[in-house]
């Protein structure tokens, strides 16, 4: 018996080694749709082509799938069925619903509300501020933000459903949805057995093994005023940037941000733009916004108070720009030397 299972393993040891010797060199294969409303990149490496696409189709497959569950723009995704819910109880969800609403919990939990998906109402209040160059009246912003708070979001993980305490509560995951989705994506590539991917769903990068022969994936980190601030070096990772600096609003003298903290109800103020380098898509796209909310000092602490997560902020300072990079456990690999 022992003979055998040994003959067995030695011959299943030669098919994978024989296996990966047809496979050949790897090759890269890149391709691009809109997914979420953006422009969404894939690049693969893969011995073949057949692979590269199955992977690729499969990951787009599984973030159209997301936007069916996350999306607050669709009135039949289950994100708008379950705050048409709102104040009746629990709900089951899907999975994926209730780990992003899970994630974003314990979030806001260490952001201390400055991110916050509950900010629905809030957000529509802004939108419309800021298309009518009117700041919201007080009695506006007071009804919007009563019905925001993350501590009125009840989980129960047995039964995997999601209570929304009070009617008209309505959940904006626009914060983190598109680094889940790139996060899974890559996930359903690697599952198929290959690791060295990268998907970018617009600024939101995540990043699988390394290119082969290279030391990771140079990913640009956008500066204000359409600037690069230098390129990292990155593997297995993620890559967030909020707070482009050219979408603001003058309102009544004073200059707001399109990002609007969920503790105010009103755009943030200041200028800051933030990019978050953390090991996954959904981290760093939440703490990218949250850091901007929060400003330079807090947001320093958050990232700080992280493992593995790094950040670059930079905000304008009399005619030039200020930067400061802040590195917790993460020590950033800059692409032709530390810009």
């Amino acid at each position: 018996m022992e003979t055998s299972r040994l003959l067995f393993a030695v011959l299943m040891m030669l098919a994978l080694l024989s296996g990966c010797a047809a496979r050949g060199p790897l090759e890269r294969f890149e391709s691009k749709r809109v997914c979420m409303g953006v422009q969404t990149r894939i690049v693969i490496y893969a011995p073949e082509r057949t692979a590269a696409d199955a992977a690729a189709n499969a990951a787009y497959d599984r973030i159209a799938d997301l936007e069916g569950i996350m999306s607050d723009y669709r009135p039949g995704s289950e994100l708008m069925r379950l705050c048409g819910r709102a104040g009746e109880g629990p709900v089951a969800v899907s999975p994926d619903l209730f780990e992003v609403l899970r994630i974003s919990r314990g979030l806001s939990r260490d952001t201390h509300g400055a991110f916050d998906v509950t900010v629905g109402p809030a957000v529509a209040l802004w939108r419309e501020a800021r298309k009518s160059g009117k700041l919201p009246g007080p009695a506006e912003r007071a009804r919007a933000m009563s019905l925001v708070g993350w501590e009125q979001v009840r989980l129960d993980e047995r039964a995997r459903t999601v209570a929304l305490s009070r009617p008209g509560m309505r959940l904006d995951l626009g914060g983190i949805g598109k680094g889940y989705a790139a996060q899974r994506a890559v996930e359903e590539i690697r599952a198929r057995g290959l690791a060295r991917c990268l998907v970018a769903l617009a600024g939101d990068i995540v990043v699988g093994e390394s290119p082969p022969g290279r030391e990771g994936w140079e990913v640009e980190i956008a500066g204000g005023q359409g600037r690069s601030a230098g390129a990292v070096l990155l593997a297995n990772a993620a890559v967030s940037t909020s707070g482009d600096t050219e979408q603001f609003v003058e309102l009544e003298g004073r200059r707001y941000s399109h990002i609007m903290d969920p503790r105010t109800g009103l755009g943030i103020e200041g200028g800051l733009s933030a990019t978050v380098i953390a090991p996954r898509g959904e981290l760093a796209d939440a703490l990218s916004t949250a850091v901007c909310v929060l400003g330079r000092e807090e947001g320093e602490r958050l990232v700080r108070a992280r493992r593995a997560v790094a950040a670059v902020m930079e905000w304008k300072s009399g005619p030039g720009v200020e930067r400061r990079v802040v590195e917790s456990g993460r020590a950033l690999r800059w692409a032709g030397g530390r810009r």
